[in-house]
């Protein structure tokens, strides 16, 4: 446990401070810089702002969540996800840097919280672990559906993130199922929404 949680420290340093790196392609690299409005441009660069911290939360969750797994197949499945999550973080830095937007002020806490939050369901067992990664990610998925629709119409960049990072978050809930993830009760989904609330309208402006 010991051992698993100075693993823990290191990648936290790592994902707040340093630059993250992608092994694929960014989405839409390829493509030109759209003519935005300094008003659309700061609310793309706001809502990708949003999505960086969310994959923070993300990166803190998962980590949270391997410390406390019991099954290595499980904690390996975890370990996938969270290098995904990973390249997810560093296009959406990228994308910001180039909106000329900041990352979110808040994302040292925004991680501490995920991370113990992480580990609180991991520690009521890998069926419920594996559930809350589940439902994580179908909110996060219908999250990014939001921001596809609110994104500048002329941004294919950002849009071409976002589309990708939700064909991600998909795929990693039904990897949670297939694992055999337990169905969360409807108070503990309401709960979730409710904290992912707070973290987008907060990242938003900070």
């Amino acid at each position: 446990m010991l051992d698993h949680l100075i693993i823990g420290f290191d990648k936290a340093l790592r994902t707040v401070f340093a630059p993250a790196r992608s092994i694929r392609p960014v989405p839409g690299d390829d493509l030109p810089e759209p003519a935005l409005t300094d008003e659309e441009r700061r609310h793309a660069a706001a809502l990708m702002r949003v999505n960086h911290c969310g994959e923070i939360c993300a990166q803190a969750l998962y980590q949270g969540q391997a410390v406390m797994s019991r099954d290595p197949v499980i904690r390996r499945e975890l370990e996938q996800a969270s290098n995904e999550e990973t390249e997810h973080l560093a296009w959406t830095e990228q994308r910001i840097a180039e909106l000329g937007g900041r990352k979110s002020l808040l994302n040292p806490i925004w991680y501490g919280s995920s991370f113990a939050l992480g580990m609180l369901a991991g520690k009521l067992g890998d069926r419920w672990n594996l559930g809350f990664l589940a439902e994580t990610e179908r909110q996060v998925e219908d999250h990014l559906s939001g921001h596809l629709a609110r994104l500048p119409a002329d941004d294919a960049k950002s849009r071409e993130i976002v589309g990708q990072m939700k064909i991600d978050e998909a795929r990693h809930a039904e990897t949670a199922v297939g694992l055999g993830a337990h169905e969360l009760p409807a108070p503990a989904k309401q709960l979730m929404k409710l904290m992912s609330r707070v973290m987008t309208v907060t990242a938003y402006r900070l």
